[in-house]
């Protein structure tokens, strides 16, 4: 049960109230006790003051003057002494100890001085001169202290305890109000660790508990979105896999089983090293792009000349273009850059072939390379088959193809553009996409002329 965060805020809160209280009272006693006692004393000489001039007045034979001055002390003991130290009258018992201490400041108060007991001690008493036809007498005014501290003792007490009570039963009813939604993210927790990502929590609060319930909720549902995705990837790479493989193995049959001649036995070999080559690109990709979302993945930029770059990815491309009778069209000014040389000759790789996949026969494939102020922009155009606008933010998640069929005929995997999406990130750059359904498409890049490495 101590375990339990309700318990230990309880706890934690009725430990700072008592403690709060235990220091409260010794400041009190502390203080407010002698400040009190100083007030006594105070009033206790105004009192004695105003029992000497009735005394005086009645010249010691007016007892009932006397008594009309002492009556104004309740819980005081009054004593008076003649000039021998003789107690004269007595209207109370003080203790043996209090006795002691008059006895011992008698001789000098009956000579003129003034006696006040100090504040520390347990009893107070003051010592007052005067004199009557000439001869020196001594009062001495002893409060009953020890019941008017109780008193106010016993009133403090109840204060606090009921400060303590209702404190008490505030901090049960605010620490489960503080506890509750902790409780609910929990439950919450507890399903999404079951695979139950569709968990949401309400909150008006705007504290950090209800900041807290926020990011949980978008914390679920970037984690549902994720499990999607990689449902959808996973299915993908099993299809992308099983493909070839089923190819490969039902031609592999046919050459087991079949009288086959030289021309058709060389036919089905073709397509099996084919679909072995596509599950090969189909592997370095995969790969390729895990290596890529690795966290602490870093590039090695060096700096090196990117038109340059752009026209030998143009040359080794030549055997696809060239079979097709594309035109290229080059428009490149002096650039140089910063960058990872062998990441960015990715990218140029893969979004030249895919313009040159979807360009048809004597189409035009273009690429340009400008310097703009700190960044460059390449753009890769073609007038190819081209892509509705709905489809442009999904073409660089793996896997996504517009044309499933048409694209395993063209022998992509339908990863490169994630992989350029990744490059481009890692670079710090922005990617723009336009294209409309028999127009073709233009990916234009903005890449930093100097990319900067993260410190670790």
């Amino acid at each position: 049960m101590i375990k339990s965060l309700y318990v230990r805020v309880v706890f934690a809160f009725l430990g700072a109230v008592i403690v709060s209280i235990v220091i409260a009272s010794l400041v009190i006693n502390r203080l407010f006790i002698g400040e009190i006692k100083s007030a006594v004393q105070e009033n206790m000489i105004a009192s004695g003051k105003t029992i000497i001039t009735a005394y005086q007045e009645a010249g010691g034979a007016n007892v009932d003057a006397l008594m009309k001055g002492i009556t104004s002390l309740p819980l005081y003991s009054v004593r008076m002494y003649d000039s021998e130290g003789r107690e004269i009258y007595s209207s109370g018992a003080a203790p043996a100890k209090q006795k002691e201490i008059e006895a011992e400041q008698l001789m000098n108060v009956l000579q003129g001085g003034v006696y006040r007991s100090k504040i520390q001690e347990n009893h107070l008493s003051i010592g007052l001169p005067f004199s009557v036809e000439g001869s020196p007498r001594a009062l001495f005014i002893t409060p009953e202290i020890s019941k008017i501290i109780n008193m106010i003792g016993g009133f403090l007490r109840s204060q606090l305890l009921f400060v303590l009570g209702l404190g008490s039963v505030l901090i049960l009813i605010a620490a489960r109000y503080i506890v509750r939604p902790l409780q609910q993210l929990t439950r919450a927790t507890r399903r999404m660790a079951k695979g139950d990502f569709n968990v949401s929590l309400h909150t008006k609060r705007s504290d950090e508990i209800g900041q807290l319930t926020r990011s949980f909720n978008v914390m679920a549902r970037e984690l549902g979105e994720l499990e999607a995705i990689r449902k959808q990837f996973v299915s993908d790479v099993s299809h992308e896999i099983q493909s070839p493989l089923t190819s490969i193995k039902g031609f592999t049959q046919a050459l087991k089983h079949k009288q086959l001649d030289e021309a058709s036995r060389m036919r089905l070999l073709d397509i099996i090293e084919e679909e072995s080559d596509r599950l090969s690109r189909l592997s370095g990709d995969l790969l390729q792009l895990s290596l890529l979302e690795y966290e602490h993945f870093q590039l090695e930029p060096v700096r090196f000349s990117l038109d340059e770059q752009l026209r030998k990815t143009v040359i080794a491309l030549e055997p696809q273009w060239s079979a097709k009778a594309i035109h290229m069209e080059l428009q490149l000014g002096p650039v140089a850059i910063v960058a990872d040389e062998d990441k960015l000759s990715q990218v140029w790789s893969n979004l030249l072939s895919n313009s040159i996949k979807f360009t048809g026969p004597g189409g035009t494939v273009g690429i340009s390379a400008a310097q703009k102020g700190n960044e460059v922009l390449v753009k890769v155009t073609d007038n190819g088959i081209g892509m509705p606008g709905e489809e442009l933010l999904h073409i660089f998640k793996p896997f996504y193809k517009l044309d499933k069929a048409r694209e395993r005929r063209a022998g992509g995997s339908g990863i490169g553009l994630s992989i350029v999406k990744r490059i481009a990130d890692l670079h710090h750059a922005r990617i723009e996409v336009e294209s409309e359904p028999g127009a073709g498409t233009t990916i234009s890049l903005w890449l930093p002329l100097v990319y900067a490495k993260p410190e670790l």
